[in-house]
């Protein structure tokens, strides 16, 4: 690891410098903690041609550690005040390049992620998670993989069956579903909201996403009537799967007795104890 790495001191005298400070409507809280930069490091699995989408640089800490090892770092940020700050701290390095956007706006051409094999590094706030996740999962040319700091509950809904030990038995949602239905999910590690400045207000989580290879294309018209019936499931989530869905599918509930029973689901069950399976074998089989 490089010298580089920022200290809050640091941190905060470049801010200074360039007279800014972390905007709380955009959830900005810059890592601190070397060891989790580390860690991200490690998870990626970077090797000397790959190229990295980084969303949500900051002031570059973690950009220059992923510069060292991949070909190419292309980030994306939001904050015309931290591109003025990136470009500046990153002015030594000829592989990365900074972009000015929206990431949810972007399109992958605009990134000029055409080459298969892209993985994507980011650090992101709350509200970001669930759009970002599902927008690169569904493109044509997803990531070969996606290594993501979340907040640690956004992560264990992500992937309920990674819960540590002792804890409540793990409970699907539309977004572990949604997620799953893509990719394979993991926890790699916990990170304490003191390696944050500003500090969170909750403790944080490395994920680690791979997309699914799927031997036959989903096409369009699959994924849409998947997400229909998962959404009608999940609808009143203290509700039983025959109320939920009769009423959100608009079928009669013998029709979706009839359905569920066919595919060995017991009508009494509720959405949050279906796996992913089982969600694609109801889609398949839907009257």
């Amino acid at each position: 690891m490089s010298s580089s790495f920022s200290t809050i001191k640091s941190l905060k005298e470049i801010l200074k410098k360039h007279q800014s400070f972390p905007l709380k409507y955009l959830g900005q809280s810059f890592l601190i903690d070397k060891t989790a930069v580390k860690e991200i490091i490690k998870a990626a699995q970077i090797k000397q041609g790959d190229i990295i989408l980084e969303i949500g640089p900051g002031t570059g800490v973690l950009t220059k550690e992923l510069a060292q090892k991949a070909k190419k770092v292309i980030t994306v940020e939001k904050d015309a005040r931290m591109i003025k700050i990136l470009r500046e701290e990153l002015k030594d390095f000829k592989n990365i390049e900074i972009i000015k956007g929206d990431i949810l706006k972007a399109q992958n051409y605009n990134l000029k992620l055409k080459t298969k094999g892209y993985k994507i590094v980011a650090n992101l706030p709350f509200y970001l998670a669930n759009p970002v996740i599902r927008k690169f999962l569904e493109m044509p040319n997803p990531p070969s993989v996606m290594i993501l700091i979340v907040q640690k509950e956004v992560a264990q809904r992500i992937c309920p069956a990674c819960r540590q030990a002792g804890a409540k038995p793990p409970r699907m949602s539309i977004l572990a579903v949604s997620v799953q239905f893509y990719a394979q999910p993991k926890i790699i590690s916990y990170i304490s909201k003191k390696s944050f400045w500003p500090q969170p207000k909750v403790d944080s989580a490395i994920i680690k996403i791979i997309p699914r290879q799927f031997r036959v294309p989903v096409s369009r018209q699959f994924r849409e009537q998947f997400f229909k019936i998962v959404k009608a499931g999940f609808s009143h989530p203290r509700k039983q799967l025959i109320n939920n869905l009769s009423t959100g599918l608009n079928l009669n509930r013998e029709q979706i007795k009839n359905w569920l029973l066919k595919n060995k689901t017991n009508p009494s069950r509720r959405a949050e104890t279906l796996k992913v399976d089982d969600w694609i074998k109801l889609t398949k089989s839907f009257p």
